[in-house]
């Protein structure tokens, strides 16, 4: 057996395993979609019934309020705590991150390794660590069962990544540019907006998208900080499903269902700057 071919073989054994891999990570997501669209009975059966036999749209009915079968879940209230909490962790992220990373990157000033390296030490530590001191202060301050807390607690565990994540794209982006646009008459503020902040656009919608994402589906700190509908988003609403002896399975999966859209969909609007976000470092200007 020649070069050539050994080549060709590993090549194949390396796509056929990750196929086999990506198979066996989207068999859960598959099983969820399908559950919503089926009733409870046919996802309880034993023997499982891999094929839907009942597609039904009566599970999205139930929850939203629709049909004769109703639940009493508010799922737009959650939606809309998710929706906000989540969008506006994401903003104030990006901007903190756009400001951190770009002085981190372009600046240089006392101390600023070990600021680095106490941001990276942060994002580190796993949120569900911080819920019960978090839970305490927020308790003193009244920020239990508020979208602002949930949104300062987002933000606080976002920041270090995008700052992290923005301040290597604007590494990579030549300071030369930014200098002779100076040189040409733009102040600091105009050579950043105008020259580095587009060639720089698609790490900070890879931030983003990272920061909404982790917003949109955390369940650890949301469930301790949250108590009402004035609050609760999708995640933790799921819970509401489970009674002490039975579980409403095709409601909470159709409400997985309404969690997953939403992060598809913005996935797909900004899959052209992630996707040059992810190979910008591989490209020498």
């Amino acid at each position: 057996m020649n070069r050539e071919m050994k080549k060709r073989l590993r090549a194949a054994g390396l796509w056929v395993t990750t196929f086999v891999l990506m198979v066996i990570m989207c068999v859960p997501g598959l099983w969820v979609v399908l559950s919503a669209f089926r009733p409870n009975r046919e996802i309880l059966a034993k023997p499982p019934i891999w094929v839907p036999e009942d597609l039904t749209l009566n599970n999205f009915g139930k929850i939203f309020g629709f049909g004769a079968e109703q639940v009493a879940i508010p799922v737009l209230s959650y939606f809309w705590n998710s929706m906000v909490i989540a969008l506006t962790s994401t903003v104030i992220a990006l901007i903190i991150g756009m400001a951190g990373g770009y002085a981190f990157a372009r600046f240089r000033f006392r101390f600023k390794n070990a600021w680095f390296l106490g941001l990276m030490l942060f994002r580190a530590v796993p949120g569900i660590a911080l819920s019960l001191p978090v839970f305490m202060l927020w308790s003193r301050l009244g920020l239990i069962d508020t979208q602002m807390g949930l949104i300062i607690v987002y933000v606080s565990l976002n920041v270090p990544f995008t700052i992290w994540l923005i301040d290597g794209f604007f590494r990579q982006i030549p300071m030369s540019l930014s200098e002779a646009a100076q040189v040409d008459g733009c102040t600091r503020w105009q050579a950043f907006w105008k020259i580095e902040f587009p060639l720089a656009r698609s790490g900070i919608a890879a931030a983003g998208v990272f920061a909404f994402l982790t917003s949109w589906n955390e369940f650890a700190l949301a469930s301790q900080l949250t108590r009402s509908t004035d609050s609760k988003t999708l995640p933790v609403g799921l819970m509401d499903f489970t009674a002490q002896f039975t579980i409403d399975w095709a409601g909470m999966c159709a409400m997985a269902v309404i969690i997953i859209v939403p992060a598809l969909i913005l996935t797909f609007l900004v899959q052209k700057h992630l996707i040059a976000g992810l190979t910008f470092g591989g490209v020498k200007g």
